[in-house]
């Protein structure tokens, strides 16, 4: 495999038809440590009791967001320039068992040859495993946050007085007072940061670490050695 998976940060894991049914009585935890005239003025230009939020522009615009794209994006490439790397070696290991063909046996050259292709064979599952753990990180990082960022959703939700928030990408039509992203991307960064310090108890479990094992990446060539 000569690269990893990769593709733009979404969240398609977090929806099919999102609504999230926050009742003011819900209890919000520790995060929620937010306040002051600054926040009461956010509050004044979002009204109504049915709110909206936009998922994908909340984890994009976030600190957190940011932190966990960049950490993707870094661990992606580290796995791309590891797979080039070790599909050169093994193209040259490949030729050099080539060039030594003439020296063996063809009993031996096919014994060398199987086991080239069982280490071919081993390192491309390898590869793929680390990759879709990598995508796994990737997918599930959206909904992490949206989880950690409930309590302040359930907050800003009792502040403005609305009853339901749900997803704006399936509200036909809507106003800008109702919909509450860019406020809940100022409360979210004030409250997490970019998620880096959070201890368990804050939600920083709730948060994936996006990568790949520290074990040097699988990469495979796409030719075996031919044991004619």
């Amino acid at each position: 495999m000569r690269k990893a998976a990769a593709g733009k940060l979404g969240v398609s894991a977090l929806v099919g038809a999102l609504a999230f049914f926050l009742a003011p009585g819900l209890v919000a935890s520790g995060l929620i440590a937010v306040g002051g005239s600054a926040q009461a003025q956010d509050i004044g230009k979002v009204q109504g009791q049915i709110l909206t939020l936009d998922p994908e522009r909340l984890f994009a615009g976030t600190l957190v967001g940011h932190r966990l794209t960049k950490q993707y994006e870094a661990e992606r490439d580290r796995l791309i320039a590891n797979n080039r790397e070790l599909e050169s070696e093994l193209r040259a290991e490949e030729q050099a068992l080539t060039d030594a063909r003439a020296k063996m046996t063809p009993k031996e050259f096919r014994a060398k040859a199987d086991e080239f292709d069982a280490k071919v064979r081993s390192i491309r599952q390898e590869n793929d495993r680390k990759a879709r753990d990598l995508e796994r990180g990737r997918e599930i990082a959206p909904l992490s946050l949206m989880r950690m960022a409930e309590p302040i959703l359930v907050q800003i939700m009792r502040e403005i007085g609305g009853d339901i928030i749900l997803d704006n990408r399936q509200v036909l039509l809507r106003s800008d007072a109702v919909d509450i992203t860019d406020l809940a991307i100022t409360r979210v960064d004030e409250v997490v940061g970019d998620g880096s310090n959070l201890t368990a108890d804050e939600g920083a479990g709730g948060l994936p670490e996006i990568g790949a094992p520290e074990e040097d990446t699988a990469g495979a060539a796409d030719d075996k050695p031919s044991a004619e």
